[in-house]
């Protein structure tokens, strides 16, 4: 019998890093539209009128990223959209979607369908099995298990299905909005401390992927430096500078952290590029892997 293949699996078994991989748009559009008619598009769905689809190219033209989202038991035709960098929501009935996007598109007031201010964060997990089926079959056990953990802690979140986030190899993918924060190889173990830190603002390093505010280089320095306090039994804010190139192809990442009024230090994270063989997403498994560019901490120096 022929072993089932899985990305994620032929990735961790590669030894494809997390660390450096959380890079995303900041300018967002979320929409919900029922799972079942989602194609193998991050944004259009099997059933949505071409006027619509039309203003949601048309937005992601304009440089804004849209995925859809899910909840189970949301009316079909009543739609919760949510903006970033806006951090608004608002719900609107499916005929009103056009005018709708043609005003986010046109940068016009909203006021007509009464916005609010996003009062609780938002975590997104990847579910969309028709675009890779390592997210079937394991962002939607995961996606169970935030749903149940953040009604534990009186809901403190907003959880919702997504689609591709990006980084099927990496699944479970998650991405916490406003913060932008991105995990990835998320596991049953994983979901009660990751909501305890995001719960306190703080990355739950053994998933993360890093800040989408960030280049791959930053968000290697940014992990090392915070896995570098954690052992010093310190929690810290942290200033991330660009990268400075070096002579040798490395660069490096000046970092420095406050852990209160006197508390205070700074780290220059040296990075450096290596090449990994590996399969994207599960459709790349028949063509075999290929070469990546990925970036790891090698030396942290103190000042």
């Amino acid at each position: 019998m022929t072993r089932q293949r899985f990305c994620a699996m032929e990735s961790l078994d590669v030894g494809d890093p997390l660390p450096g991989t959380g890079a995303h748009p900041q300018c967002n559009l979320l929409i919900s539209w029922p799972r079942r008619a989602w194609s193998k598009s991050l944004r259009i769905a099997n059933d949505m009128e071409p006027a619509l689809v039309d203003r949601i190219e048309t937005l992601v033209a304009g440089g804004r990223r849209v995925n859809l989202i899910h909840r189970r038991h949301w009316p079909e035709d009543r739609h919760r959209l949510y903006l970033f960098p806006e951090n608004l929501w608002l719900d609107v009935e499916r005929e009103s979607l056009p005018a709708l996007l043609d005003a986010v598109a046109n940068r016009q007031p909203l006021s007509h369908w009464s916005p609010e201010s996003l009062t609780r964060n938002l975590i997104l997990c990847c579910t969309h099995g028709k675009k890779d089926k390592c997210c079937a079959k394991f962002g939607y056990r995961t996606y169970q298990a935030l749903a149940r953990e953040s009604q534990k802690q009186q809901g403190q979140f907003e959880v919702w299905e997504s689609s591709h986030l990006g980084g099927c190899r990496l699944a479970a993918s998650v991405i916490v909005f406003p913060a932008l924060r991105k995990y990835g190889r998320i596991s049953d173990p994983d979901v009660a401390p990751l909501i305890a830190h995001e719960t306190a603002g703080r990355p739950y390093l053994p998933c993360y992927r890093g800040s989408s505010r960030l280049t791959p280089p930053q968000q290697c320095a940014e992990i090392a430096v915070l896995e570098w306090l954690e052992v010093q039994g310190l929690s810290a804010d942290l200033e991330i500078d660009d990268a400075v190139p070096q002579k040798d192809g490395a660069v490096a990442v000046p970092v420095s952290w406050h852990a209160g009024q006197e508390v205070t230090g700074r780290l220059d994270a040296r990075c450096e590029s290596f090449e990994i063989s590996r399969v994207d997403t599960c459709a790349d498994l028949d063509e075999g892997p290929s070469a990546s560019e990925c970036w790891f901490v090698s030396r942290l120096i103190p000042h």
